[in-house]
């Protein structure tokens, strides 16, 4: 499943603002204080309380790792933890806060398709916010398979490809002017993934699909468009904006979902 040859897009956004990774009122922030909180807790659940692993023994790689929000995250829990990230820009900033913030994480500037790994060397794999983004997803889901290890736990999340996340992410989250606040061409609709779609990638790779959950804002549309208004008005920032609207786990995956596979 390559991506479509005229995909508009702009990956190389995460380097041109590498330096607002950790910044509070940046497009950025967004990830850390809205979506962040919602999956790993998500992911922290399946790990300990549906499949009985102590996370302090599992080895995590984190995938698409950006700045480093996820991968800190498993680091505090006592996890060994790599992150893995094209970007050489955010892996910069990822090592400096790591070390900053006292965290013992391996970081490698490399693509999702060609993990820089051994085969079956990790408990747990993470990929979030890079499934829509990736040019070869099958590339990805198979190396992914290669890199875990028996019973490993591949754990991911993003986008749905039907009309609400079109409506949302690409009219609303992108291109109209009175409510657009991510950059231009972050994503592509075509390359967005429906669940039975990576569940069939999942079977052809080693690994089987065990749970998708729906993510979405605890707010109602309309008051999502009346805060995205303020925060294009100036009325608040990002972080404003964030604390307005949280992610929680739903059973609607019209738009973004998340889940879990385990290697066969």
């Amino acid at each position: 499943m390559p991506a479509p040859p005229d995909t508009m897009i702009d990956n190389e956004v995460y380097s041109r603002i590498a330096d607002t990774w950790w910044t509070e009122d940046s497009v950025l922030c967004l990830l850390r204080h809205h979506l962040n909180p919602c999956r790993f807790d998500y992911f922290e659940e399946v790990l300990e309380q549906r499949l009985g692993k102590k996370l302090a023994n599992c080895r995590v790689l984190d995938v698409g790792c950006g700045g480093g929000f996820l991968t800190e995250e498993f680091a505090k829990r006592g996890c060994e933890v790599v992150g893995v990230d094209p970007s050489a820009e955010s892996i910069e900033v990822a090592r400096a806060h790591a070390a900053q913030s006292g965290l013992d994480i391996t970081y490698h500037v490399g693509y999702a398709e060609n993990l820089p790994c051994d085969d079956a060397s990790f408990d747990v794999i993470c990929c979030c916010d890079v499934l829509e983004h990736v040019q070869d997803i099958e590339q990805v889901i198979a190396d992914a398979s290669r890199a875990l290890k028996p019973d490993g736990v591949y754990c991911f999340d993003t986008v749905n490809r039907t009309f609400i996340s079109w409506l949302f992410y690409i009219k609303i989250a992108q291109e109209w002017s009175l409510t657009s606040y991510i950059p231009e061409n972050l994503h592509d609709w075509r390359m967005f993934v429906r669940p039975k779609e990576l569940e069939t990638l999942f079977q052809n790779n080693g690994m089987a699909a065990q749970d998708f959950i729906g993510m979405g804002p605890n707010i109602n549309g309309i008051r999502v468009v009346r805060e995205l208004r303020r925060l294009k008005t100036g009325k608040i920032d990002f972080r404003g904006f964030a604390d307005q609207m949280k992610t929680i786990r739903t059973r609607d995956m019209a738009c973004s979902y998340m889940g879990y596979a385990t290697k066969v």
